[in-house]
Formats: C-alpha cells, sequence, structure tokens
C-alpha cells in the first residue's frame, strides 16, 4: 500500500533536494545543475552540490552557479570520494523527498515530477530508472551499446530494460528521506559500489527499491580503453566487497565474469602446453564476442570497437572480483 512522504502528508509535491557529489566534472556539471533547475516539479527544490578537491574548474563553475541561482548550494567534501560527498549533502539537506544525480549525468525536465509520483504510487523508499549510456564518439558510441545490451552486462534492468517493479539495485535513485537516515545514509568505506550496498540495507529494513523504464537518466562512457578497463576493474572489485559483508546477495549474472576469465586464461595455458582441444573454450568466447559484437554494432567501425571492449568489460571486471582483497573493507 502506498504512503504518504513523511513531512508532507497529503501534498502532490513534497519539497525535493537533489544531490551531487562532483569532483573533476567541469565539462558536465554546469548541464547536469541546468537539467535539475529546469525540471516541470512544481514543489520546492534545491540543488546541494558537494565539491571534492577538484583540479579543474569544477570549484570556479559550482560558485558561478550558486550566486545565478540561489536554490544551488555548495558544501565542501574534503576527500572528493562519492559516498562521503553524498552523506555531506545529505546532511545538508533538509526534504523529505532526496534525489541523487551524478555530476556527469543529465536528467529529462520530468524527472523528479515521475520519482514523486512513483513514490508515493508505490511506498517504495528508492525509485530509479535506466541509465541511458549515450556515447559522442565511435568509441563511447560502442561502450554504449555495450552497457544496454544483456551481451556486455548481463540482465540488469537498470541498464537494459523491463518492466517496472522491485528490483535489487537501481541507477542512482530518489530517496524518501527518512528511510536514508533510518540506516545512516550512505557508508563511506566504499569507493565504489554505494548504490549496490546501500539498496541491500533498505531491503533488509522492509524497504521496496522500485525500478521503472520511464526515469531515464543520460550517461556518458568512458572515453578510452584503459578508462574503461579501471572502472569495470573497480566495479568487479567492489562488488566482491559487497558479497562478502552481505552473503547471498551474489547470483550467476556476477560470477559470469570472473568465471569467464578463468575459464579463457586456462584454456589458452592449457591449449598451448598441453592439447589443442583445450583452445575449446576460448574459442567459444571469442566467437561469442563476435556474434555479441554483430548484434550490437550500429555500424562497421562500431563493431571492430566492440571486438576489443566486451572482452575489455567481461576480464577486468572479472579481474577486480578474482583479486579484490580483503582489506578493502575490513569484517566489522
Amino acid at each position: 500500500m502506498a504512503t504518504p512522504i513523511q513531512g508532507l502528508i497529503g501534498s502532490p509535491h513534497p519539497a525535493v533536494s537533489v544531490i551531487l557529489p562532483v569532483l573533476n566534472e567541469e565539462s558536465h556539471l554546469e548541464n547536469a545543475v541546468h537539467s535539475i533547475l529546469s525540471q516541470d516539479y512544481q514543489g520546492p527544490l534545491e540543488v546541494i552540490l558537494a565539491i571534492g578537491p577538484s583540479r579543474d574548474r569544477t570549484a570556479s563553475i559550482a560558485q558561478r552557479l550558486s550566486q545565478a541561482d540561489a536554490r544551488v548550494v555548495i558544501v565542501e567534501s574534503p576527500t572528493g570520494r562519492t559516498a562521503a560527498g553524498l552523506n555531506l549533502a545529505l546532511g545538508k539537506s533538509q526534504n523529505p523527498v532526496v534525489v541523487r544525480v551524478d555530476g556527469h549525468a543529465q536528467i529529462p525536465s520530468n524527472y523528479i515530477s515521475l520519482v514523486v509520483e512513483i513514490l508515493i504510487s508505490t511506498g517504495a523508499v528508492n525509485v530509479g530508472g535506466m541509465m541511458a549510456a549515450d556515447g559522442t564518439t565511435q568509441f563511447e558510441n560502442a561502450v554504449a551499446g555495450a552497457m544496454r545490451s544483456p551481451f556486455g552486462v548481463g540482465a540488469s534492468r537498470f541498464h537494459t530494460g523491463g518492466h517496472a517493479g522491485p528490483v535489487d539495485t537501481v541507477y542512482l535513485g530518489a530517496f524518501r528521506r527518512e528511510a536514508l537516515m533510518a540506516i545512516g545514509g550512505f557508508d563511506e568505506r566504499f569507493t565504489r559500489a554505494q548504490d549496490w550496498e546501500l539498496n541491500f540495507r533498505l531491503r533488509e529494513k522492509g524497504g521496496i527499491v522500485y525500478f521503472d523504464p520511464r526515469l531515464q537518466v543520460i550517461y556518458r562512457p568512458r572515453p578510452t580503453v584503459k578508462a574503461l578497463a579501471k572502472q569495470y576493474f573497480e566495479y568487479g572489485r567492489w562488488r566482491r566487497v559487497v558479497s562478502r559483508r552481505h552473503p547471498g546477495t551474489i547470483n550467476y549474472r556476477y560470477l559470469a565474469p570472473p568465471v569467464a576469465l578463468a575459464g579463457f586464461i586456462s584454456s589458452l595455458l592449457l591449449g598451448a602446453f598441453l592439447s589443442s582441444i583445450f583452445l575449446i573454450p576460448a574459442a567459444i568466447y571469442a566467437f561469442f564476442v563476435l556474434i555479441a559484437s554483430l548484434k550490437i554494432a550500429s555500424s562497421i567501425l562500431e563493431f571492430i570497437i566492440l571486438l576489443t571492449v566486451l572482452p575489455t568489460m567481461h576480464f577486468a571486471w572479472g579481474a577486480g572480483f578474482i583479486t579484490s582483497p580483503k582489506s578493502l573493507v575490513p569484517a566489522e
């Protein structure tokens, strides 16, 4: 049964705080903030920027945005870490609805109206939608295609789409503030995977995390193979941390990349030193990448790029998962 947003019972337009952890985002911050300020939402709105120690013009851009619109509030985030910045912005907020947006994301003009409507109608504590990857270069377009395809990232609805309903996790998220405060906010020990970990705790408390495909947030993929590999290595590394802290949260989708990596390397080594018959698993994976690239690509150049992008995503994630040290977040 749907429940009203605490603090504004019966109001269809509760006050909203949009929180952004920001570090080195001079290329995207202005567009991200403008997409928030241009919302069609009829209720009160504030934007809280947690600004980390950036090496570019991020801080000056944030100051200019704040001076131009009193709804934009700045808090300093000394470490620049995502979870710490989110908690600092959360602590500065007072409104009953908290919407998370990243400094390089852009939300459509009806995004906040939709999330508030869904929060009220479903009784969920967190709602989110599609991580709509969209590139500006041929390489980024290829990565975006892989990120939207089950061949690249498995069957997660916030990547590939699907029907509305309860899920384990969503992209970014729009929250009931009292639910966030009740679990102590974001775990600042997590450099990555804060959303997975947070949503687990929300669900553990009985809350509903709800996906709706109407919620589309533009996401800009990494621009190089090196940056993509680093990103997915960290994804795998920190997803292993979540699995250690919350046993039972791992499924076949998360185990597929490390299994693929171990199988591929083993196949090559055994094929090289024992018998060529052991090369069959590696050949099967290579054939899978070939077919997947054909299905995802919208041009010959994208097809060629995807032959590198897909293994990079799979194997970097798998390597991060396999090598993730227990010392990242020590057991309590």
